[in-house]
C-alpha cells in the first residue's frame, strides 16, 4: 500500500528529512506557503502515523493551492490518512470526491480500490449483519470492472472470493440456526442458496450434507440420497460425505458399501 502511495508522490523521499511542521495544531492557522513544503509535511506526519495531522495539512494544500497538481495528490493522500486512522466513512466520501473531480486520472484505479478496501475492512463475524461485505463485494467488483488488468484487479479478484465466502458462512450460519430450531423448510432455503449462488466457496460441502439431514428430518428420503450422491460425488474424502453417508445408513435408506452414484450438476438439481 505505502509502495503505492510512494508512487503517487515524485518528491516523498525527501519527507523523512522535513521538520516544517510540528504536532502542535495552531500552527495550521492560516499562513500562505509554497505548496510542496505543506505537502511533504503532510507526507511526513502520515510515516510518523500521526494521522488526523496528516489529514489537515493535505487539506491544507488543496486550500491554498487548489488547481495545482499537488492538490489532486493531496486529495487521495488525505483518502488514505483516513483510512489509515480508520475514519472510514470519510476515506471513502474523500476518495469519491477526487473520483468526481478527477474521474480520468492516473490514480482514479487506487481510489476505487481503497473504497473497496474501506468496505473490506468492516466486514464482521457472521454472526453480525453483512452489510460491509455487500458493499466489499460489489466495490471489488467495480474495480475488476473498470480496470481488469491492473495489480487492483488481481488482489480485488481475491478479495471477491473471500466475500463471497463470508456471504455464503453468512447464510450456512442462519441455517443451522433454522435446522436446530425446527425451522427446517427455512434452513433448506439457506442451504440451497449456498449451494446455488455460493457453490465455488468453502462452505458447499456442508450445505449438502445439512441438506441431506433436512431432509432426512421432512422424511423425504429420494431427495436426501440425492442429494447424498452429488455429495459423494464432489467430496468424496470430506467428512461432509461420511457423515451423510452414516445418518443414511442408521435411518435405513443406504447400504453399507454402496457405491457413490453417477454425478449430477449442482444447478437443475432440486
Amino acid at each position: 500500500m505505502i509502495r503505492t502511495l510512494r508512487s503517487l508522490s515524485l518528491l516523498c523521499a525527501a519527507a523523512a528529512a522535513l521538520s516544517a511542521c510540528a504536532g502542535d495544531r495552531e500552527e495550521l492557522e492560516y499562513v500562505e506557503r509554497p505548496v510542496e513544503p505543506i505537502y511533504l509535511a503532510g507526507y511526513d506526519q502520515l510515516e510518523r502515523g500521526r494521522y488526523e495531522l496528516a489529514v489537515q495539512l493535505f487539506d491544507e494544500v488543496e486550500r491554498q493551492h487548489p488547481y495545482s497538481e499537488w492538490a489532486r495528490r493531496a486529495m487521495l493522500m488525505s483518502a488514505y490518512a483516513l483510512y489509515a486512522d480508520n475514519e472510514y466513512d470519510d476515506a471513502i466520501q474523500a476518495a469519491q470526491s477526487f473520483l468526481s473531480l478527477h474521474p480520468g486520472n492516473e490514480a482514479a484505479p487506487y481510489a476505487y480500490y481503497l473504497i473497496a478496501q474501506c468496505h473490506f475492512e468492516r466486514i464482521t463475524d457472521v454472526g453480525r449483519d453483512q452489510s460491509a461485505t455487500l458493499n466489499a463485494l460489489e466495490a471489488w467488483r467495480q474495480v475488476v470492472r473498470r480496470y481488469p488488468n491492473t495489480d487492483y484487479a488481481r488482489d480485488a479478484r481475491l478479495k471477491i472470493d473471500m466475500s463471497m465466502d463470508q456471504l455464503a458462512g453468512k447464510e450456512m450460519d442462519v441455517g443451522r440456526w433454522y435446522l436446530k430450531n425446527g425451522h427446517t423448510l427455512a434452513a433448506i432455503g439457506r442451504f440451497k442458496n449456498v449451494i446455488e449462488s455460493y457453490q465455488t466457496t468453502t462452505h458447499t460441502a456442508e450445505a449438502l450434507h445439512r441438506l441431506v439431514e433436512s431432509y432426512v428430518q421432512l422424511g423425504v428420503m429420494e431427495e436426501a440420497t440425492q442429494v447424498a450422491s452429488v455429495l459423494g460425488y464432489n467430496y468424496p474424502g470430506s467428512r461432509w460425505y461420511e457423515d451423510s453417508y452414516e445418518l443414511l445408513e442408521r435411518v435405513g435408506a443406504r447400504t453399507p458399501g454402496q457405491e457413490p452414484p453417477r454425478r449430477r450438476a449442482f444447478f437443475g438439481l432440486f
